[in-house]
Parts: structure tokens; sequence; C-alpha cells
């Protein structure tokens, strides 16, 4: 082999930012239009009359500044945004149709990054777990069989249900220190035949009961309180 040799690449690197334009130009192609359209129409509390976002004919304007006019003025790069509105009187049945104002939209630049205030920032992707029910079984160092069950919102506190060598039952509420599941059920406001009703198998409730002992659902909006805010005076208000 000489100096002249040409070495072939062992592999192609991709273009990472790829992904990073082809999601913008799918926000502004069609997930934009999806989320004017998932508020729309509008009504007065009256009913009388209704707001229309025609998402597909949203318009963009050309840019005040470029990228490195906007990073000289300290500015964003963006457009601003217009969007047709149809305002329906539906006693009269009046319609009136106008363009309005919403905002402006920063645009995304080639390196796909935007320019906010005259800063150049990037979107980090993040996976999370989608929202639904997760169940778990898993063998303790004993040998015994566990069982957990994580529910997992929209929005909202994290529930994750287990139990433990002696069958308890427990629950987390957004990672934090277990509680009885008697405690947060009963704090919800639930009977003990309620649950006992809804269990398929009650025996480990019951074991629970008995180790812990009956709450009220007022004693369980307190030790409700006392476990996820230690150190405040615990209310069954606060609860």
């Amino acid at each position: 082999m000489t100096n002249d040799t040409i070495m072939e690449p062992a592999f192609l690197l991709p273009d990472l930012i790829e992904i990073q334009r082809s999601s913008f130009r799918w926000f502004l192609e069609e997930g934009l239009i999806e989320e004017l359209n998932s508020f729309s129409p509008i009504t007065d509390y009256t009913g009388k009359l209704e707001l229309h976002f025609l998402g597909q004919n949203y318009k963009l304007k050309e840019p005040k500044y470029d990228v490195d006019e906007a990073k000289r003025r300290d500015s964003t790069y963006a457009v601003q945004m217009y969007v047709p509105t149809r305002l329906i009187n539906k006693e009269t049945g009046e319609i009136k149709e106008q363009e309005v104002f919403i905002g402006d939209l920063p645009l995304m630049t080639e390196r796909g990054t935007f320019i906010i205030n005259g800063a150049e920032r990037v979107i980090v992707n993040q996976i999370v777990r989608s929202p639904g029910v997760y169940y778990k079984s898993e063998i303790d160092k004993n040998g015994r069989r566990t069982y957990s069950a994580s529910l997992i919102p929209n929005r909202g506190a994290w529930l994750k249900f287990e139990t433990d060598r002696n069958d308890l039952v427990w629950v987390r509420i957004d990672k934090t220190r277990k509680l009885s599941a008697q405690v947060l059920l009963k704090a919800l406001g639930l009977s003990d035949n309620e649950i006992f009703d809804a269990l398929r198998h009650p025996e480990y409730f019951q074991k629970t009961i008995e180790k812990e002992g009956q709450f009220s659902e007022e004693e369980a909006l307190m030790e409700l309180y006392r476990k996820l805010r230690p150190g405040e005076p615990p209310t069954v208000l606060g609860g």
C-alpha cells in the first residue's frame, strides 16, 4: 500500500440531525394542523356563538431576520403565524371569516437548532413510558414471588402498587416512600366492602388490614398527608 492509496470508509455516517428536521417538517405539515383542529370549535358560554379555526389554511409570513441577523440582534428566528377563523352565530346563521394573528413561531435552522433571543438551542428527545397499567412479577432473594402494578396517567402522579414477602399490599405515589394501600384507598372514600368486592384476591388486603389495623377516611387522609408532606402539620383538608 502506498501513501497515495485512498482508504474506503468502514461505514457511512448518517445525517444525525435529519430526525430533527423531519420531525419539524411533519409538525409544520400535519402536527400543527391537528393541534389547531383539536380545540375547534370553541363555543361561548351561551352556546350561541361558535369559533372555528381553519387550521389547514394557516399561513406563515417571511421571517423578519435571517439566522445570522437574529443572532446579532439577540432576537428569535421566527415567523408570524396567521390562521383563518370562522365565527358562526347559531341564532341568526350569520357567518364572519377573518385571518387572525396567533403568534410568532420559531423556525428550525438547517443545523436542526432554534435561535431564541440570539442563543442557539436544540431540542433533546426523551423516551417516556406510554400511559397505561404495567404489571410485573419477580422472585425476591428468599425465593418468594412478589407482584407490582404501575399506573401511569397522561398527567398527574404515578401510582405503583406492590406486594412484599409478607403478602402485604403497599403503594408508592410518584416513587415516594411506600405506604399502606389501605390508606390510599380509604382516603379516596372507599369502604372495606367496596374494596373487597373489586379484588380478585381479597386475602392480600385482609392481611394488610390485620397488620395495619382499620383506618377511617379521615385517619387515612391524615396519614396520607404525613407521608407525602413530612414535617408539616397534617390536616384532613390538606390530605
